[in-house]
C-alpha cells in the first residue's frame, strides 16, 4: 500500500492510512486523553506554539496536536481518499 502524507501544518505531515480520528479539542474527555498520551510519551505537538485546534488520533494510539481546524484536516484527508477512489494521481 502506498503511504500518502497529509499536511497538518508548519511542514508537519502524518500518514493518511494511520489516521483513526480527527477531533475538536474542547471536551474534558479529550483533555484527559491528551494528559494520558503525554504521560505515555505518545503525544506529538505539531502546533509550533500556536493554539491547538484539532487532535489527530492514530492507530498506534499516538495523539497529534495540530493548529489547523478539524474541517481543514478532514478536507485534506477526504480529498486524498476521493482522488484514490477516482484513480487520479494526487501530486500535492
Amino acid at each position: 500500500m502506498k503511504h500518502i502524507l497529509i499536511n497538518i501544518g508548519f511542514g508537519n505531515f502524518v500518514s493518511s492510512d494511520r489516521v483513526v480520528a480527527i477531533i475538536n479539542t474542547g471536551s474534558s474527555p479529550i483533555k484527559k486523553l491528551r494528559e494520558v498520551a503525554k504521560e505515555k510519551g505518545k503525544l506529538v505537538d505539531a502546533t509550533e506554539g500556536r493554539k491547538t485546534r484539532s487532535i489527530i488520533i492514530t492507530d498506534s494510539d499516538h495523539i497529534i496536536l495540530s493548529s489547523l481546524q478539524v474541517e481543514t484536516v478532514a478536507q485534506r484527508v477526504a480529498g486524498i481518499n476521493y482522488n484514490l477512489a477516482a484513480g487520479t494521481k494526487d501530486d500535492e
